[in-house]
């Protein structure tokens, strides 16, 4: 895949609670491998209380694969900055290889109330920077750590094995709510958004002053017809999945989850590559972009030219889909200069 040297593409590991138990091992190294030889930059790891360990997913990835980086997500919740810290390090010091840290400040309401941590929406970006602020230190000083927060305290705490420079994680968070923002701001992060149509960026216009990025679904084929065919025989109307979203709204505090509702209802009538149906189906939880390579790959390029440097991708079908979406990106570079 064609890309300018400072655009990085994601793709998604497949989530355990949606395939059978004796078949998720092969589907992760399927979708790893896949994304490594198409060059992709990482693979985003989920975590909530459903799913299996991301960072026992991520040992499978790196196992199956040469340059692809892990994205893992980071719950404060489930673990202290130290342990994930300690993660990082023993994947460096075994594999030789970079991840990426997907900081997660919280998710469904009901996984928190489970562990009895019932932190407001913006206090979690609060403790989520001094989380991050811990794990950047061990993780980059030679020196024992002392740390003393409203959250987290460590004293003289040092890292080993130490982790070389060179490995030193990328750290992404969401950019949907001010709070996050900020956040990302304060930790030096990137800015995960969900982009609106690409029709809603003026010309010149730049997302933001931080490193940004987009959560998006690509289906192209040569022709429209054709790619919007497989996205409604892969994504059909669905009641209950309907009914399952309009419960998970109630449930959430989310800000994206707020924000991609309303786009949602703004873009239905599918006049544009822009597709919310899987997202209101409560199949996916991104939007889509859906035509010809060109339509699609104008629209990626639209996504560059306001500041978007990375894209995070839904979780790949099959290997002929990543082909698929890998055109699309080389028109976008193309089109983006």
């Amino acid at each position: 895949m064609a890309l300018a040297s400072d655009i990085d593409v994601f793709s998604t590991c497949p989530q355990s609670s949606q395939v059978a138990r004796d078949a998720y091992e092969t589907e992760v190294r399927n979708v790893a491998r896949w994304s490594d030889q198409l060059g992709y930059r990482g693979i985003l790891v989920y975590t909530d209380n459903s799913l299996v360990d991301p960072w026992l997913v991520s040992q499978l990835i790196l196992q199956e694969t040469e340059h692809l980086c892990p994205l893992v997500a980071v719950q404060p919740a489930y673990m202290h900055p130290y342990g994930a810290a300690k993660m990082v390090a023993s994947f460096g010091h075994l594999y030789g290889r970079r991840l990426y840290l997907n900081m997660v400040a919280g998710g469904f309401k009901n996984d928190l109330e489970e562990l009895n941590d019932l932190t407001p929406h913006d206090r979690r970006y609060d403790r989520l920077v001094e989380y991050t602020t811990v794990i950047r230190r061990l993780l980059e000083s030679p020196n024992p750590v002392t740390f003393e927060g409203e959250f987290y305290k460590v004293s003289k705490l040092r890292m080993t094995p130490p982790l070389p420079a060179e490995l030193f994680p990328g750290i992404f968070v969401s950019g949907s709510s001010d709070a996050g923002v900020n956040a990302a701001r304060a930790m030096g992060a990137l800015a995960v958004k969900y982009p609106k149509p690409a029709k809603a960026y003026e010309t010149g216009h730049r997302v933001s002053d931080l490193l940004s990025g987009v959560r998006v679904g690509v289906i192209a084929r040569d022709r429209s017809d054709d790619a919007w065919q497989v996205a409604r025989t892969r994504f059909p109307e669905d009641r209950l999945g309907q009914l399952t979203h309009q419960l998970a709204m109630k449930v959430s505090d989310s800000v994206w989850h707020k924000q991609l509702s309303d786009l949602a209802v703004e873009t239905v009538d599918g006049s544009t590559p822009y597709w919310m149906i899987p997202f209101l189906n409560y199949k996916t939880f991104c939007p889509y972009l859906v035509g010809d390579y060109t339509e699609v790959g104008s629209e990626l390029a639209r996504y560059i030219a306001v500041g978007y440097r990375t894209f995070i991708l839904d979780i790949p079908p099959s290997e002929d889909e990543l082909n698929h979406t890998g055109r699309a990106f080389e028109v976008a570079g193309r089109l983006a200069g």
